[in-house]
């Protein structure tokens, strides 16, 4: 059976180290220890970015690491202008702040490369059923058929048949 495709935001591997929110950080934990491999996962060169602005550098380790030690795939953007144009459709049609640009990258890469779930713990700008709905409209006018789901880990888990 083929794997669906889930792209994981920043929030996502964060989450694993928030010790100030338990109730996200074991969700996270049991996501990436017993589900992730029941998924093709990606995350793009947006993510490496801004783990890379972490501060505290043993953090930062830790989250690269991450990266290491699951099977998550590098989405590439190499100046794709198809994305940056969608990008900027999210932001022209309101649906992200343009102060939230490296959200919409996000976004607009899932959009891209056709993937099935984008998965976060940004409840305001991603992980959120109006922008889903608005994010999906747009898409389809700009000719990506391909439905994206902007879901929580929570939406993940316990799927199993």
């Amino acid at each position: 059976m083929k794997k669906l495709k889930v792209y994981l935001y920043t929030s996502v591997i964060n989450f694993i180290y928030a010790n100030d929110a338990p109730d996200f950080r074991n969700i996270t934990i049991t996501f990436f220890n017993e589900y992730i491999n029941d998924f093709q996962t990606f995350i793009s060169e947006i993510v490496l970015l801004e783990i890379q602005k972490t501060k505290e550098h043993e953090k930062r380790n830790q989250l690269l690491n991450v990266i290491k030690d699951y099977p998550i795939n590098l989405l590439e953007i190499n100046n794709n202008e198809e994305i940056k144009m969608l990008a900027d459709m999210y932001i022209k049609e309101k649906i992200i702040p343009e102060k939230k640009y490296e959200d919409v990258l996000h976004i607009a890469i899932a959009s891209f490369y056709e993937i099935d779930i984008l998965l976060s713990w940004n409840f305001k700008h991603l992980a959120n059923i109006k922008k889903q709905i608005a994010i999906n409209a747009t898409n389809e006018k700009q000719g990506y058929l391909k439905k994206i789901n902007l879901v929580s880990p929570l939406e993940v888990i316990y799927e199993r048949e």
